[in-house]
C-alpha cells in the first residue's frame, strides 16, 4: 500500500491528518508526511482531501 500526496496541488490545511485513525499522517513545517506502516488503508484522507492532492494505491 502507498499513500502518495500530491505536494503540487496540497495546501497543507490538516484536513486529512485531523481524520487519519491511526495517526499516520504527520503534518510537518510545509509538507504532509504519510507512515506506512500505520495506515489501514481506509482512505478516508483522500475522501476529505479538498484539492484532490492525495491518491492511496493498494
Amino acid at each position: 500500500m502507498t499513500v502518495i500526496i500530491n505536494r503540487n496541488k496540497c495546501g497543507y490545511c490538516g484536513a486529512c491528518v485531523s481524520v487519519c485513525r491511526t495517526l499516520a499522517l504527520d503534518l510537518k513545517e510545509v509538507w504532509i508526511e504519510a507512515d506506512e506502516s500505520l495506515c489501514k488503508q481506509c482512505g478516508m484522507c483522500k475522501k476529505i482531501c479538498p484539492v484532490g492532492a492525495i491518491e492511496v494505491q493498494k
